[in-house]
């Protein structure tokens, strides 16, 4: 499995911005799909952004736009960088490392961002 530590989250102004990095531990990352997930008070964990090995991504539409994922191949560690913070950006943020064919699921411990209005 791969072992994952989230970093950078806090206090942040409506408007404002914030980079998350996970560094991950094994040499799965590389070939791995890595994805930032976030789950609010109340409600399901839902994807936020996500990038392949091969570097494609893909967002939900509440933050195209505003934030850009991004991944260090070289350090194992993926970021995620959120411009125009919204306060309904507030939630845990989880790391995500998956490999199908590996069968690696493995996920962070979080970090909570929080946007102040």
């Amino acid at each position: 499995q791969v072992q994952l530590v989230e970093s950078g989250g806090g206090l942040v102004q409506a408007g404002g911005s914030l980079r998350l990095s996970c560094a991950a531990s094994g040499s799965a990352f590389e070939i791995s799909t890595m994805g930032w997930y976030r789950q609010a008070p109340g409600k399901q964990r839902e994807l936020v952004a996500a990038i392949t090995s091969g570097g494609t991504t893909n967002y939900a539409d509440s933050v195209k736009g505003r934030f850009t994922i991004s991944r260090d191949n070289a350090k194992n560690t993926v970021y995620l960088q959120m411009n125009s913070l919204k306060p309904e950006d507030t939630a845990v943020y989880y790391c995500n490392c998956n490999n199908r064919i590996w069968k690696i699921d493995s996920w962070g411990q979080g970090t909570q961002v929080t946007v102040s209005s």
